[in-house]
């Protein structure tokens, strides 16, 4: 049957309609003995001026143009619809009333109205028949993929839908939470409850569960998320019911569970004015484009609408892609200015100022992996602090308004050179920040971010997609996270919200166990950990020891008072720092010694820079 199927299918389109038309015509002469049949009771050839071959041959040659008129063989059979239904009633009423209207006209005496009614109604729901038992017999498949639909609603009735004209993934139920849905059906689809998930699982064979409710808060998505985490399947979302609703939805569009959901705290909605103060008709330099913040930075600032946009990165090809995707998206005829260069060079940065007149600059160059900067000390610290102390020293030169440096918790009472080379670049900040200018500098800290680059999020999922182990350094190392948009939407508020020389730390919520999200992401990937009390486990976590510079949890604040601001997840606070005649000095030192690979000299001078620093002494470049 299934080869016989893809055989039809591969007929020419022309071969298909003959088809239909011959299956329509013997249709319609059945119809017409048939509504005699029973509209007398007995079998009998009509009388009259006509006869019986004549009948058979005018009858389908009235009903052909008419059914072409309204569609019926240029309709895709595999996905005829509701619609299609109207188009087969308004034809076979037209041709039934022409039909009738002749052989009245010709005096074939037996057409009685019954018999023109009944002909109708028969000829109706044997071609709709038709029409929907092909529809099932070509769209039927063969798939080894069956899934449940979470969520009943319009996203979930919709998705429904796409996977019945797909031939990837099968759909046998519904889940939802509201009780009086429970037992009925859509589209055939019965709607069971969130406790019948086990048995379905093992009844239906249910391979992967795809979550259809895209307007659920994000706490009610994470109690799904963790009721479905033991269960040895895959779970996938849907995007957003706004996609859904615009028909964009397609069985590719099936994303993989987001993580976001798993941190379980709704995001707060920005203040519209605070992100448009240092934007809005406003010339914004960002430095670092190409990297994961920055990129984003750049994304958000092209929407606010600023007079130009300046994107100053080191890197050739992350220069490229940023440039080109900014392009695409910019429905604003806003000028993006690509520009190659390094922060450490000040000359450059001066001129780059200067002839664009940059009001405001968002720091984000950095070099951010702690073990990477552990092992190339001198590097890290020249661009992280001198190369701040240089764009600092630009901005100021060239009277930018606003300058906000992209700072990280790891600033915090470092254990790594990373973590002490961007504290020695906030007290850069916070010192000249007392001196006199127009340059109002500020900094923004916070923990890591989801899907950035050198984040355990994409390793992990690597490490999954290769069958394990996933790698974790310690089992008790927990980290803050918070997505990519929240924290670049932060920043951009911070920045207006400043007043000069302040550190505004991110409310990340809950540190995240980073063991705990690795087997989350082992479950929700339809996997289970491979241990010592799961011996048919898929995936092994396996512990490699903390990194060069690595500790085990990070914090966001050094010491000192600190308020809450107008958005509840930034808070401001003032910290102990240095000031800049006794700074300068350290810093050339630090120049010197750095440009010299003076690497022990280095972890002096940060000691003294920054006394809570605490990390052994590595002998690297």
């Amino acid at each position: 049957m299934r080869s016989m199927i893809q055989y039809i299918l591969k007929f020419p389109r022309n071969i298909k309609q003959a088809l239909m038309l011959f299956f329509d015509a013997i249709a319609i002469i059945f119809c017409i003995f048939c509504s005699f049949f029973i509209s007398s009771g007995f079998f009998f050839y009509p009388a009259g001026n006509f006869d019986v071959p004549q009948i058979i041959i005018i009858a389908p040659l009235l009903a052909f143009p008419i059914f072409r008129y309204f569609g019926l063989y240029h309709d895709v059979i595999r996905y005829v619809g509701f619609k299609s239904l109207w188009q087969i009633i308004k034809a076979i009423s037209i041709y039934s009333i022409l039909f009738g209207l002749m052989t009245s006209l010709f005096g074939i005496d037996d057409f009685s109205n019954s018999v023109v009614l009944i002909g109708w109604l028969l000829l109706i729901i044997i071609i709709t028949s038709s029409r929907f038992f092909a529809r099932w017999l070509l769209s039927s498949r063969v798939t080894n993929t069956n899934v449940l639909i979470y969520g009943a609603g319009s996203a979930g009735r919709q998705l429904n839908n796409a996977l019945n004209e797909s031939t990837d993934l099968n759909p046998v139920a519904f889940i939802d939470d509201a009780p009086n849905l429970h037992r009925h059906s859509i589209n055939g689809l019965k709607i069971y409850s969130q406790n019948d998930l086990k048995y379905l699982i093992e009844r239906k064979k249910i391979k992967e569960i795809l979550i259809a409710m895209p307007s659920i808060s994000r706490i009610r998505r994470k109690e799904i998320l963790q009721y479905l985490e033991p269960l040895p399947i895959v779970v996938r979302s849907v995007p957003g019911l706004s996609e859904l609703a615009k028909g964009k939805i397609k069985v590719n569009d099936l994303l993989e569970i987001d993580l976001n959901d798993l941190l379980g705290r709704e995001p707060v909605k920005p203040n519209r004015k605070l992100l448009k103060v240092n934007i809005t008709k406003k010339v914004v330099l960002v430095t670092g484009a190409g990297g994961s913040i920055g990129s984003e930075l750049c994304r958000q600032i092209i929407k606010l609408k600023p007079e130009k946009i300046v994107l100053y990165e080191i890197s050739e090809s992350s220069l490229y892609v940023i440039e080109q995707e900014l392009l695409n998206i910019n429905n604003f005829d806003i000028e993006v200015i690509p520009v190659i260069g390094s922060v450490s060079d000040m000359e450059r940065m001066m001129i780059i100022l200067k002839y664009y007149e940059v009001d405001t600059i968002y720091h984000s160059a950095a070099y951010k992996h702690v073990p990477l900067v552990e092992y190339n000390q001198s590097q890290g610290v020249l661009n992280n602090t001198i190369g701040t102390l240089s764009a600092a020293k630009a901005a100021i030169s060239c009277n930018v308004k606003t300058f906000v440096l992209i700072s990280t918790d790891k600033a915090v009472r470092p254990t790594n050179v990373m973590g002490a080379s961007k504290r020695a670049a906030e007290l850069v900040l916070q010192a000249l920040a007392d001196c006199p200018h127009k340059t109002c500098f500020t900094m923004v800290r916070f923990g890591n971010v989801l899907d950035s680059s050198g984040s355990v999020i994409p390793l992990f999922k690597k490490q999954i997609e290769k069958g394990g182990p996933i790698t974790v350094t310690h089992t008790d190392i927990v980290r803050y996270f918070m997505t990519i948009p929240e924290a670049v939407e932060l920043v951009i508020q911070s920045g207006a919200l400043a007043e000069g020389g302040e550190v505004f730390v991110l409310d990340m919520g809950k540190p995240i166990r980073i063991y705990d999200l690795a087997v989350k992401m082992i479950k929700l990937s339809g996997l289970q950990v491979l241990d010592i009390n799961n011996s048919k486990g898929d995936i092994e976590i396996q512990y490699t020891g903390l990194r060069p510079g690595e500790k085990l949890y990070e914090e966001l604040l050094v010491e000192g008072d600190f308020s809450r601001t107008e958005n509840k997840l930034i808070m401001r606070a003032k910290e102990k720092m240095i000031s800049w005649d006794k700074l300068e000095p350290i810093l050339n030192e630090i120049k010197e010694a750095a440009n010299k690979n003076q690497t022990e000299e280095i972890y002096k001078l940060l000691k003294k820079l920054v006394p809570e620093f605490n990390s052994s002494y590595n002998k690297s470049s």
